[in-house]
């Protein structure tokens, strides 16, 4: 596996070309940290008892993708594709049968659908589906700023991740 490439977000660009730089440069941040790992090393977690693995987050931001932009920007009422009523952490308990490649494909088809979706909006749009909690709707500056966040924190995690695994840093 070839380390990504990471492209720097503009600083003197518009709003929409401001959020949409900063999602594909956290996007790109964690393929990084996952990148010339093989699977045993994805799936080693962070700090037992920690769930965290670099495997686990891709799983989990593949959801992330597909419950912000799918379900709840266009209404798409989809499946989790990895945690259950059963298991609501499913996409963090990885198994030995779990792949790189899969969790990545799946992730990336998600990134995919999401810059679709969300190209077709503005950013005062509002989403089909409200806040099953607290009854809230999210336009897509929300949803967009939202995603910047759960990426940067998980970025975060997955630096110490690498870090533990193979001594590997860098932003």
């Amino acid at each position: 596996m070839t380390t990504p490439e990471r492209t720097e977000p503009s600083t003197t660009a518009g709003e929409r070309e401001m959020l949409d730089g900063w999602l594909d440069y956290h996007r790109e941040t964690l393929a990084q940290k996952c990148a010339d790992l093989d699977d045993s090393r994805l799936r080693e977690l962070s700090a037992p008892p920690s769930e965290l693995s670099l495997l686990g987050l891709v799983r989990h931001m593949a959801e992330v993708e597909r419950g912000w932009f799918r379900n709840t920007l266009a209404g798409e009422g989809l499946d989790p594709l990895y945690y259950s009523e059963a298991d609501h952490d499913g996409d963090f308990h990885v198994t030995e049968q779990d792949t790189y490649a899969e969790a990545y494909a799946a992730w990336q088809a998600e990134i995919a659908r999401a810059r679709e979706l969300a190209a077709a909006h503005g950013l005062d749009d509002i989403g089909k589906t409200k806040s099953r909690r607290t009854g809230e709707s999210y336009n897509l500056r929300w949803i967009m700023t939202h995603m910047i966040e759960e990426y940067a924190r998980h970025n975060g995690h997955a630096d110490l991740i690498r870090e533990r695994i193979d001594g590997a840093t860098g932003d």
